[in-house]
């Protein structure tokens, strides 16, 4: 089988992109994201990652392949197994059908991701798609080209133990996608991202959110020489810049997909939205070299001026979603 590699910036959306392509489906890495519904933010602070809480700038892992599923309606198979042998033995018979098949693993345990860029995280996701002998030649979106991963060490990734374990999980569509009503898929992904940003029940998530994260980040206390603050803006930097995508990566990225959309269905209102989105993300990264400068010591480290940031970010981001809501209900058929 041929199959096409797509570098990426975003495992999941990477992933999916590269899936449909033998389908037949050309979808761009921005249009997988943005038809999942997949942007969002969430301030977590009862899930903990090493003892600080989790800051998320895009809906869970899982979302983009469960969302592009519903809305394109694939078929997507999920399977995950108890033995790393039935696993394995069921991997090399969707390969031996010619499938393409969607994994999910630990980076850390990727022989081919450089040392230093390895971290404990289970909800990696790849495409292997075809076999040699006891290697197995994979697509992983954050590798520039194809790679080829032993059996032993893919073994080892895809049932790593821990938070998200994956337990060998594998995913692959079913069902050949149909050309879609794009208008339609349009309007039904902009609902579900501006009900998420703006009307889920809990107020750590959606732009509600960003005003907890400023109120946390406003009463961090300096009175130990700001060692606790520093750890705590540094844990937000990297949460935001650092892990995947990042979060103004996220805002790029679904910019690029409103331009596309536009595009795509000729409705130009759609491309001022992308605009206003863009400098959002230049906000947010704003943001992070400013606390970037202060953990460093290079500018006086002020909390309150961070989260000032914070809420001059939330009060864009409630607008944007306000009027991409009004501008989807404005959308003729």
């Amino acid at each position: 089988m041929r199959f096409e590699h797509l570098h990426a910036s975003h495992c999941e959306s990477g992933v999916m992109a590269g899936l449909l392509r033998p389908h037949g489906m050309a979808l761009s890495e921005p249009m997988a994201f943005g038809l999942a519904s997949a942007i969002a933010f969430a301030y977590l602070p009862f899930v903990r990652l090493n003892g600080l809480p989790l800051i998320a700038y895009r809906m869970p892992p899982g979302a983009v392949v469960r969302g592009l599923d519903r809305g394109l309606e694939l078929g997507m198979r999920f399977e995950t197994f108890r033995s790393p042998a039935a696993g394995m033995a069921r991997l090399d018979a969707l390969l031996g059908e010619g499938k393409a098949v969607g994994l999910q693993t630990s980076i850390y345990w990727l022989p081919y991701i450089p040392p230093d860029l390895r971290f404990h995280f289970n909800a990696h996701n790849l495409i292997v798609y075809g076999r040699e002998g006891d290697e197995y030649l994979v697509s992983d979106p954050v590798a520039e080209m194809p790679v080829r991963c032993a059996r032993r060490d893919l073994e080892r990734a895809r049932f790593a133990k821990g938070a998200l374990a994956p337990k060998g999980r594998l995913y692959y569509p079913t069902r050949q996608p149909t050309p879609g009503n794009w208008q339609r898929l349009g309007r039904r992904a902009l609902a579900r991202t501006a009900h998420v940003m703006l009307h889920t029940p809990l107020p750590l998530v959606g732009v509600r959110g960003i005003g907890w994260l400023a109120r946390t980040v406003e009463r961090l206390s300096l009175r130990d020489g700001g060692r606790a603050a520093s750890l705590y803006i540094g844990h937000i930097v990297r949460m935001q810049e650092e892990i995947g995508t990042g979060g103004a990566g996220f805002r790029f990225m679904y910019a690029a997909f409103l331009q596309q959309l536009a595009a795509r269905t000729c409705y130009g209102a759609l491309e001022a939205l992308a605009a206003r989105l863009v400098e959002i993300g230049d906000d947010w990264q704003q943001f992070a070299f400013a606390a970037a400068k202060m953990i460093k010591r290079r500018i006086a480290l002020e909390p309150p001026a961070l989260a000032a940031r914070l809420r001059a970010i939330a009060v864009k981001e409630k607008r944007f979603f306000h009027d991409l809501n009004d501008t989807r209900l404005a959308w003729k058929s």
